[in-house]
């Protein structure tokens, strides 16, 4: 069998359009342009393009939308990019269960609003919700901004469907809300980032849906400060389901963006979605106040929120706008918060660039991101060092070096620093037992 042998409506070499599949989002990773392009419909034809891809000998990067930050859908020399983008059909959405069936290139703020129409929440919510794919959230497990209550893509994911490398079809999990037989092979692959097989069918738990959420607003006159306010919060265990930090750079940028007159060192941006919020948004304020804020605002006002919460997706397209950009994408345990962002201004000063940093400041999850010229040899070489320098100061605060968007080709090298000698084993075993002839995608997560 080769590619000649599948439909040719799913099968695209045209190099224009073969060349814009080339890549994901991520900067400084090395890509090649793919073969071809395979675009299948079904399952079926999923197993048919690896099957086909086995035979002429070429690996296999699958593709959701295209919005990965870690380089993990950049296809490398003699590939096939497999694109979802035809599987992206919501098969069923059982209210009474509150589970929703999904094929891969779902949109994930189209399912959002599709159970939310009949009073389910989908909690999930990465910045790029209204472009990401639900597979690449699950390939990557990714996270977003109401992860601090309500957790990452994989706390929602009940079963898979996924081809693996010889085309044979694997189910995995369950539609019932307990069970635990045999190996948990759905959370083997939640964040395997298309390296252990190709998901086709995804089915998730489902919540009702919250109330609509109170916001505090709180600034403040130095980066220091907003990570104490953080710290506070969390030491209270406060009942918040969203809470992001945003630095003097990033709000500068934002600012300029959107003319929406954010002026601050830093900027905290809480929510909570309880029935009652008083209580918690009274302690909310009295942790900013206790950090030293320089204001605190309270708004229950719905659109009030929303537009806030629109500020803060904004963090890195505004940043685009600086120039060049390169995003780390770091999680410290949030007693650690200050001394990463202190750690992260050091950085900036040593290297002579321009780094914001924004995050999910709840779950330490953060995202430095640093501003340089691509153009410039000498820009670029700081601008890796500043990378390294903060990956590598995440993990000495006894972090990890990346808490939503993967390994992917970006940070290879950094898992073995991070895991001990067995592990990367058991990884390497895992591996080698799922696809022994190493096609699907090389080089992403593990380097070697």
């Amino acid at each position: 069998m080769s590619l000649d042998d599948l439909p040719p409506a799913i099968v695209q070499t045209d190099p224009d359009l073969v060349a814009g599949f080339a890549h994901d989002e991520a900067r400084l990773v090395a890509r090649s342009t793919p073969v071809a392009v395979l675009s299948p419909r079904d399952t079926d034809e999923v197993a048919a393009c690896l099957r086909a891809a086995r035979a002429a000998g070429l690996a296999v990067v699958t593709r959701g939308a295209g919005t990965g930050l870690a380089g993990g859908a950049n296809a490398p020399a003699g590939s096939v990019v497999l694109s979802t983008r035809r599987l992206d059909r919501i098969v069923a959405v059982d209210v009474e269960e509150r589970v929703a069936v999904v094929q891969p290139g779902v949109l994930t703020g189209d399912l959002r609003a599709a159970v939310e129409e009949v009073g389910l929440f989908y909690p999930p919510d990465p910045g790029s919700v209204a472009i990401s794919t639900i597979g690449g959230n699950v390939a990557t497990d990714a996270g977003g901004m109401c992860c601090v209550k309500y957790g990452v893509t994989g706390d929602y994911v009940l079963g898979l469907e996924v081809v693996l490398a010889d085309g044979r079809v694997l189910r995995t999990g369950r539609r019932t809300v307990k069970g635990v037989a045999g190996y948990d092979l759905t959370h083997l692959l939640v964040g395997s980032e298309g390296t252990l097989g190709v998901i086709t069918e995804v089915t998730l738990r489902l919540r009702p849906a919250p109330p609509a959420p109170a916001t505090v607003v709180a600034t403040f006159a130095s980066l220091p400060d907003a990570g104490r306010a953080v710290e506070r919060m969390t030491a209270d265990a406060l009942d918040v389901s969203l809470l992001e930090l945003l630095d003097a750079t990033t709000l500068r940028a934002i600012d300029a963006h959107t003319g929406m007159g954010l002026d601050a060192a830093a900027m905290l941006l809480v929510q909570s979605d309880q029935p009652d919020p008083t209580a918690t948004l009274a302690a909310v304020q009295r942790a900013c106040e206790g950090a030293g804020a320089v204001d605190v605002a309270v708004t229950t006002d719905v659109e009030e929120g929303r537009q806030l919460l629109e500020a803060r997706r904004q963090a890195l397209p505004a940043l685009e706008r600086l120039g060049d950009w390169l995003l780390d994408d770091v999680c410290v345990p949030r007693r650690a918060i200050v001394a990463l962002v202190q750690g992260v201004e050091q950085v900036a000063r040593t290297e002579g660039l321009t780094i914001g940093v924004f995050g999910h400041a709840g779950d330490g999850n953060m995202h430095p991101t640093v501003i340089f010229d691509q153009q410039d040899p000498e820009s670029e070489a700081a601008a890796r060092r500043a990378f390294d320098a903060i990956t590598a100061l995440a993990l000495d605060l006894g972090g990890t070096v990346t808490g939503e968007h993967g390994v992917g080709r970006l940070k290879a090298g950094w898992l073995a620093r991070e895991l001990d000698p067995v592990a990367l084993d058991v990884h390497r075993a895992v591996k080698a037992a799922l696809d022994p002839e190493g096609r699907l995608n090389p080089g992403s997560v593990l380097d070697g």
